[in-house]
């Protein structure tokens, strides 16, 4: 039976946790496993909600359905989460392997940081006479981080000038973070120091950024040096001084480990595999690499990377419109369903669009709650395809996390990603055999853009469901649930267009007055004259039932004859005379006393051009109507 190993980390590393997981991959490829790659793109700068929501996809395994799991800490800071998978998986007895970091209840693979980094300081002191250092770190809880501050620091108090250091600043790996220091320290009194040392090449590369736009070279006005080795430094310019920490050999260990003990082979509790600092341009040493070859390389391949981002940027602006073009959930489901069916070029024949149950239904009921951790037992199926086959049910079992997942066939690598808005968990989604999109950081921009537009189509669905109810609550009369003045008022509008239209339409005007209200208020109360103001419309509306009613006042209805009742207008109006009660001003009124004045008019296509012609004409037969029934008295 197929084995899976379950990965936990964050993309942000793209191109070193690529090369982890090729050696992972590579070390692996007898075994019959598959990997699990459940990656979210959390940074410091988020909302601590908004972290939450990314850091959920942790939650997805059970870990009891594993053989195995790997937190890759290079790209992994957030210590309470890995708290939380190290008793996960302490819990189902399944081996923990962590890169980059040392727990008492898991394995380790890490990369011996601290000779590299003394080998790196003596460089710069050997060779390029360097004194004055700042160290621009990661996060103070970055274990990686502090081993090479502690070698720095280590080199000095063996050179003896410890105070060389001149300071320490935690830019939190934010390279906005690094371009502020920076260029705060360039407008500032103080002397550029002979070396900017950072904890990642990626900070690296924002101090040369920001160096230069300050009107610095780098490195004939200061050396700058960096960590990890990553391709981007490699042909950057200048070159980034940096130290490869090998991280294809530590994924190739790290499969070999797992390896032992799957076959319950005793393994030391830590390996360490040996890192090498390479000197580069941005210290003086260009001449120690080919970076120029490199740089022509990746040159040629730019043409085929800008073809595929302007085919992906494509797809994703075809999503967005398809999604924010639909105005119902089953018409958002249905449309992206056929978008991926029919175009999924670059999502591959194994890609699978999962969404709570309760992401449909919150949008009609703001009253209904997405969840906040973890994922709902089972999940609407937007999309899923495996190996080109459809997934047919609409619901699948988020445990089981890939719909038409066997473990039949070759190694494969699963990627998921998590949907949501703050932290409130969306969905998921997953990719398969997907290296490439890792280290370009495709599926970043793929996940947070598929966010992004289910977040904006929820909220103007929701806001126009909100907006349609507060307009049907502004036309409606709370008191006997018939079209108020305002609905009148729109619905004239429409007769009058449709009177411009054509001037052989047929319609009629019925007007109402509640008689005696004013009486039974004085003598009886309000809550009594309310009461007969219902009686009295409902009286209209059985008797007119095919008519829209209103109430255009206190005591005053309007009916608007159209279709059937406008045929039969003489004898629905001979029908409400009769069910009348003889009028009468005398106290006590009769139990379920109603009397109503009612007056009717036609369009006149020869004589009437407005509504209010037909309206005038209402409001005079009504009052003859009102005279004769108190005449009658």
């Amino acid at each position: 039976m197929k084995k899976k190993i379950a990965v936990f980390t964050t993309g942000w590393c793209s191109e070193i946790l690529s090369q982890f997981l090729t050696g992972m991959q590579e070390s692996l490829k007898d075994d019959y496993v598959d990997i699990f790659l459940f990656l979210c793109y959390p940074v410091y700068a988020d909302t601590p909600e908004v972290k939450h929501g990314e850091l959920n996809i942790f939650s997805l395994p059970n870990l009891n359905d594993f053989d195995g799991a790997v937190l890759f800490g290079s790209g992994l800071s957030f210590q309470d989460k890995i708290d939380e998978l190290v008793k996960k998986c302490k819990y189902a007895g399944i081996p923990l392997i962590m890169q980059g970091a040392e727990h008492a209840d898991a394995y380790y693979i890490g990369s011996d940081n601290y000779v590299a980094t003394r080998d790196m300081c003596r460089h710069l002191s050997e060779k390029h006479d360097v004194h004055d250092i700042v160290f621009i770190a990661g996060t103070e809880e970055s274990l990686d981080s502090e081993l090479r501050l502690k070698a720095v620091r280590d080199h000095l108090i063996e050179c003896g000038r410890l105070d060389d250091l001149k300071e320490v600043f935690y830019a939190k790996w934010d390279n906005a973070a690094v371009m502020q220091y920076i260029n705060d320290y360039c407008k500032s009194d103080r002397y550029l120091p002979d070396a900017f040392i950072c904890a990642n090449d990626g900070l690296a590369m924002a101090a040369c950024i920001t160096l230069s736009e300050n009107g610095y070279h780098v490195p004939d006005d200061v050396i700058v040096t960096g960590f990890d080795y990553i391709d981007d430094s490699q042909i950057f310019d200048p070159a980034i001084a940096s130290v490869d920490q090998c991280f294809t050999a530590m994924g190739y260990a790290c499969g070999q480990l797992w390896h032992k003990l799957s076959l319950n082979i005793p393994c030391e509790r830590a390996s360490i595999i040996p890192c090498e600092f390479v000197p580069g341009e941005s210290c003086g040493c260009g001449d120690l690499r080919n970076g120029d070859e490199m740089r022509r390389l990746v040159g040629r391949d730019n043409f085929s990377k800008r073809s595929m981002t302007h085919y992906f940027n494509r797809k994703l602006n075809l999503i967005d419109s398809t999604v924010l073009s639909c105005l119902t959930y089953q018409e958002f489901k249905e449309s992206l369903h056929k978008l991926l069916t029919e175009n999924h070029d670059y999502e591959g024949d194994s890609f699978h669009v999962l969404l709570d149950p309760n992401f449909g239904l919150s949008i009609y009921d703001n009253k209904i709650e997405l969840r906040k951790d973890g994922y709902s037992t089972y999940m609407e199926v937007i999309y899923s395809t495996e190996d080109g086959k459809p997934y047919e049910d609409v619901q699948f079992r988020s445990r089981e996390m890939v719909p038409g997942y066997t473990g039949d066939g070759p190694n494969h690598l699963y990627v998921l990603l998590p949907l949501h808005e703050s932290d409130s968990a969306y969905g998921y989604i997953v990719f398969r055999d997907c290296m490439d999109k890792v280290e370009n950081h495709f599926l970043q921009t793929y996940q947070s853009r598929m966010g992004l537009v289910f977040d904006k189509f929820r909220h103007a669905i929701s806001l126009d469901l909100l907006n349609k109810r507060l307009l049907e609550l502004m036309r409606v009369d709370p008191l006997t649930n018939v079209n108020n003045r305002t609905a009148f008022e729109d619905k004239e509008k429409k007769l009058q267009s449709m009177i411009n239209d054509d001037r052989n339409c047929e319609f009629g005007i019925a007007i109402f007055d509640v008689n005696d209200l004013k009486l039974i208020n004085d003598n009886n109360g309000h809550d009594a004259g309310d009461a007969y103001l219902v009686r009295s419309c409902h009286l209209i509306c059985n008797i007119f039932k095919h008519s829209p009613v209103y109430r255009v006042g206190g005591d005053e209805f309007v009916a608007v004859l159209m279709g059937e009742d406008y045929v039969n207008r003489n004898k629905l109006i001979k029908q409400l005379a009769r069910k009348m009660d003889p009028y009468t001003d005398k106290i006590p009124l009769p139990p379920d006393y109603i009397s109503i004045a009612c007056g009717i008019s036609v369009f006149d296509p020869e004589n009437d051009m407005a509504v209010q012609d037909v309206m005038k004409r209402a409001d005079e037969a009504m009052y003859e109507n009102k005279a004769k029934i108190k005449g009658q008295k």
